[in-house]
């Protein structure tokens, strides 16, 4: 079997020739391949950054690129002095999907497809996002308008199965849309959100955790199926593995409020019960992997050669492994034992840390829109309930994120999840109780 070349992501970013939508596609599958395409995607930003000049095209470039690193304020500024083309409006529309502007996301993937982008994913794209803004019936009406057109689009049919879902259709319904998008893309990372979230209600854990497995591969990862798949893990006990899923979250998100409650719960449970002392070493360990390569006196051939692959701080030096390094251009064994000796005067060493999948995170799917009365009660997160781990971890296995969310289910979608039984529905209900609210059907 002959090797797949590597791609040289930095100079297809920074250098002259076309980028476009099939650019961004190259990109984006080698990040969810090849963890060394991050640093050389965040060298390349850095690189466009600093230019002293930016043309339109270049600002296009950084502006995609920004938004795939999860910056998506930065890439809104950026793409606004971009050429207006198509592949910008479209990257703006996703920017603006991703900062909850759904109305805005909307506006822009319309102007995107009147430009000249691939109009089916445009129309797609924006019933995600008119549903992800609690407007069910007019996501299924644009869907509508797509038949025909659309049959052969993983975007529209996982945004089909998106309107299913959050309408309370049959499963068997959303999941012959699903595999119609997995047939169409078999690494689409909505559709196999949405399997593994089907698969996970009714107890199928093993294909739960393949599907939500599966949808990492794609870059940027979601943020729930990391949290869900994080929940799974613990249910088996497997506490390093859950850890690890939160804190992808929290490196992307550090004050991502469900992402904190849950890795301070898994650290307090079973074989991975930390004590104050070992917090303490943990913290200081975190607060050493973030420190900058800048700081410690290199030589200029040393940094150079740091700086051409993106590493910045001393945890991306540990997540590279002493192959990695050599395989630079101008990168010698002088230059590794003085990185060495840099790394093992703070106690690490090349290659400690195994690289991390893809880190940049993309929104979150979210799979139900809260209807009730009162809104600004709906509107608040579902941890403002203070409710119990058992009772807080299946209703994120439920995608119930807000109190409106909640509101939304009965007792019997409640006791369908695996662990939450009358205890748990009994302390839903006092909790809700007291804020004057109750589950449907109550």
């Amino acid at each position: 079997m002959v090797a797949t070349a590597r791609v040289d992501i930095k100079d297809l970013i920074t250098g002259s020739g076309p980028f476009g939508p099939s650019e961004v596609r190259t990109v984006v599958e080698a990040l969810g391949a090849d963890a060394a395409a991050h640093r050389d995607l965040r060298a390349a930003v850095r690189d466009l950054e600093s230019a002293s000049e930016r043309s339109p095209a270049a600002s296009v470039k950084l502006g995609v690129c920004q938004r795939l690193l999860g910056r998506a304020r930065e890439a809104l500024e950026t793409l606004k002095s971009a050429d207006g083309g198509a592949l910008a409006l479209f990257h703006q529309a996703l920017a603006h999907a991703t900062e909850g502007a759904h109305d805005k996301a909307c506006e822009l993937f319309d102007s995107a497809g009147k430009a000249g982008y691939d109009a089916a994913t445009c129309t797609a794209l924006a019933a995600e996002s008119q549903r992800a803004a609690g407007r069910l019936e007019e996501a299924a009406k644009t869907l509508d308008g797509l038949a025909g057109k659309g049959d052969t689009s993983a975007d529209y049919w996982a945004a089909r199965a998106g309107v299913l879902a959050d309408a309370g259709r049959p499963a068997a319904e959303i999941i012959a849309c699903l595999e119609k998008a997995l047939a169409a893309d078999a690494g689409h990372s909505g559709a196999l959100f949405l399997m593994g979230m089907i698969a996970d209600k009714i107890g199928n854990d093993d294909e739960a955790i393949g599907f939500y497995e599966k949808s990492l591969g794609r870059y940027p990862a979601s943020v729930g199926a990391l949290v869900n798949l994080g929940l799974l893990y613990e249910d088996r006990d497997d506490y390093a593995k859950a850890q690890q899923c939160y804190r992808r979250v929290l490196e992307a998100y550090p004050d991502h409020p469900r992402a904190r409650l849950f890795m301070r719960d898994s650290s307090a449970s079973g074989d991975l019960q930390l004590d104050e002392h070992e917090m303490r070493q943990r913290d200081r360990l975190d607060q050493v992997m973030g420190l900058p390569v800048s700081d410690f006196e290199l030589s200029v051939r040393s940094r150079n050669c740091l700086q051409k692959m993106g590493i910045q701080t001393l945890g991306d030096l540990a997540r590279t492994s002493e192959e990695e390094i050599l395989a630079s251009k101008n990168f010698g064994e002088t230059s590794l034992i003085e990185i060495k000796e840099m790394l093992a005067s703070k106690g690490l060493s090349l290659g400690q840390i195994a690289a991390p999948a893809p880190a940049p995170l993309a929104g979150e799917p979210e799979a139900l829109e809260a209807v009730a009365d009162d809104q600004e009660a709906n509107n608040l997160p579902i941890t403002e309930l203070n409710l119990s781990v058992r009772a807080r971890k299946c209703t994120t296995k439920l995608g119930i994120t807000t109190i409106g969310d909640l509101v939304r289910r009965t007792a019997e979608d409640l006791l369908e999840c695996k662990n939450f039984g009358v205890t748990s529905l009994n302390e839903v209900r006092e909790k809700l109780t007291e804020r004057g609210l109750k589950l449907r059907g109550d």
